[in-house]
């Protein structure tokens, strides 16, 4: 295929998702009932590590996120759950504000009207499943499979077997929980225990009708990921250029350069992948105040440039910021217009 119909290919069509959060206990701890789970540390705020009690995405910024989807044509919203509805058979997991399954289903039919294909997103990660309460310290027992098994279940059930069901699984390292600095519980599954969790809930899915969608940063270090993990799972390797290395494979010399890598590994390897983007700025970035504002842009064109178009099945926007406040909603649209302008 010419580099002219190669592009041609991978513009035309294609999933063109935002990543938007209705709940985010995916970034908390949860301590037993009879322990303060408000003030984890006298440093921290009640924005950092410590559970929400009542939802924070507030509806009417939320459709404004959305009406700046369909303003650029956009085709998917993958819908970061967490606490954020309530589960038939774990109501308990609920907060104040927890949409109902029936407020789901007419976000979701209207969604559809708009030209939106609505797509769950759980993330069963240990770094980010404060969503799951109590449950998050039972991490591999029996009674986990059944919660996890119930709750797949039921957002299967909900969003009526949808094609995809993303189920996070990104950043379950020591690193990542230890130096977040609210961990009080630190639980990591590794070698044959992770990859046992991760094919039982890849599983659960399948057997619900749907298609499990990953992040792929377990892949950057543990090679064997791209031989074992079934080629049924779509890929998401996430690069942010968070260490300012460039996108070039051979002049990227960073940490960023193993992230860069799996983007051809699984190529390679036979994955269909959904690159992801953002404008949040990761730590160099922010230490140089260049903001990120270029990496979706850079992102998509190395991906249409270097990677089999039959494999590339489009690409997905996270700003990682709740629709709660103005600025938060600002953040939000700035790269929904970001994405499109790559996109377009």
């Amino acid at each position: 295929m010419s580099k002219q119909n190669k592009e041609k290919a991978n513009q035309n069509g294609g999933i063109k998702a935002v990543l938007l959060h209705l709940g985010h206990n995916m970034w908390c701890d949860y301590l037993p009932e009879d322990m303060d789970n408000t003030q984890l540390d006298a440093g921290l705020t009640p924005r950092h590590g410590v559970p929400d009690t009542v939802l924070r995405s507030k509806d009417e910024l939320w459709n404004r996120a959305i009406d700046r989807m369909v303003a650029h044509k956009l085709n998917m919203l993958v819908i970061d759950i967490g606490e954020g509805m309530v589960f038939p058979s774990h109501p308990e997991l609920a907060i104040e504000g927890s949409w109902t399954p029936e407020k789901i289903q007419a976000e979701i039919r209207r969604l559809k009207a708009l030209g939106i294909e609505a797509i769950p997103k759980l993330n069963f990660s240990t770094t980010h499943n404060g969503w799951l309460k109590h449950y998050r310290r039972m991490v591999s027992s029996r009674e986990y499979y059944r919660v996890c098994e119930e709750v797949i279940r039921d957002t299967g059930e909900i969003f009526g077997t949808p094609r995809f069901f993303h189920i996070g699984y990104d950043e379950e390292t020591f690193s990542h929980q230890e130096g977040s600095g609210y961990f009080r519980y630190i639980c990591i599954r590794n070698r044959e225990l992770w990859k046992h969790d991760f094919l039982h809930i890849v599983g659960t899915v399948e057997k619900n009708g749907m298609r499990a969608w990953t992040w792929s940063d377990y892949g950057w270090s543990h090679e064997d990921f791209y031989d074992w993990c079934p080629k049924s799972v779509l890929m998401s390797n996430w690069y942010y250029d968070e260490c300012n290395g460039g996108f070039e494979l051979a002049e990227n010399q960073t940490s960023d350069h193993k992230i860069l890598k799996a983007f051809y590994d699984l190529d390679k390897a036979g994955f269909e992948q959904v690159p992801c983007g953002t404008n949040w700025s990761g730590w160099a970035r922010r230490k140089a105040n260049i903001g990120a504002d270029d990496v979706i842009g850079r992102l998509v064109a190395l991906c249409r440039r270097d990677l089999n178009p039959a494999l590339l099945k489009g690409f997905m926007m996270a700003p990682w910021a709740s629709c709660d406040t103005e600025e938060h909603l600002a953040f939000v649209n700035h790269g929904i217009d970001l994405f499109a302008e790559a996109l377009w």
